[in-house]
């Protein structure tokens, strides 16, 4: 009688807990990403603040970024936001400076132990001008991690020895360069993981309005549920 009593415990417990299990979702991008008080480590720069520039953007609530709806329309817990305004994918930043510790492959290792991974970057390497190099899946060096292609594909290949068994998205943002697009696309291919094309995002000053924030909210929706049906 213990035995089956002690049994049944063990089902109601397993039941409960995974009623109450919500998937974990972490963040690794740029500027569009961030909100004061909501990054880790909270070092990072930020763009979006509590206490807004209205000339620069309409968003005034953490609850309206990208992100936030997301997680909390699908059921989500936020695990990890490392998001870095400014920040490039490679290690070549704005007027050539060096933006090693800050690029998107060096934070890698920071996102927790989360179920769903977005990467959202690219825009800065871009804005940048940073160097586009040249394709290579493997043995880089220092200096070509200062090159856009070989930091894009350190950056993943970390992410999937990192984080495996973790749903790998990576967003990328509309108006960039063309060999931007093309390198992520190559690169995402060559890694087999799924690429979130942006289209017609609405922005002040270079960054998602509210207006941008909803679509960019719907636009991941669509595609993950797209992979999750099959599609």
């Amino acid at each position: 009688m213990k035995r089956i009593i002690a049994a049944a415990l063990l089902m109601v417990m397993c039941v409960t807990v995974g009623a109450q299990y919500r998937k974990s979702v972490s963040i690794l991008g740029d500027s569009y990403s961030t909100f004061e008080g909501f990054l880790k480590p909270d070092t990072n720069w930020i763009w979006y603040f509590a206490q807004p520039r209205l000339e620069k953007t309409d968003v005034t609530s953490v609850r309206q970024t990208w992100w936030h709806k997301y997680i909390s329309e699908n059921g989500y817990r936020l695990c990890v936001n490392n998001s870095y305004s400014g920040s490039t994918i490679c290690a070549t930043g704005y007027n050539k400076e060096d933006y090693y510790r800050r690029s998107f492959f060096n934070r890698a290792d920071d996102l927790g132990c989360p179920d769903v991974i977005f990467i959202f970057g690219g825009t800065n390497d871009s804005w940048a001008g940073s160097p586009i190099g040249e394709y290579k899946y493997d043995g880089w060096t220092r200096e070509e991690l200062y090159s856009f292609r070989p930091a894009m594909a350190k950056l993943l290949s970390r992410m999937i020895d990192l984080y495996p068994n973790v749903e790998l998205y990576f967003i990328l943002n509309d108006c960039l360069k063309p060999e931007i697009n093309e390198s992520v696309e190559v690169i995402c291919e060559h890694y087999n993981v799924p690429l979130i094309k942006l289209e017609g995002i609405d922005k002040m000053d270079g960054h998602p309005s509210i207006k941008g924030m909803e679509q960019i909210c719907s636009q991941v929706e669509q595609f993950v549920r797209g992979v999750a049906d099959g599609k």
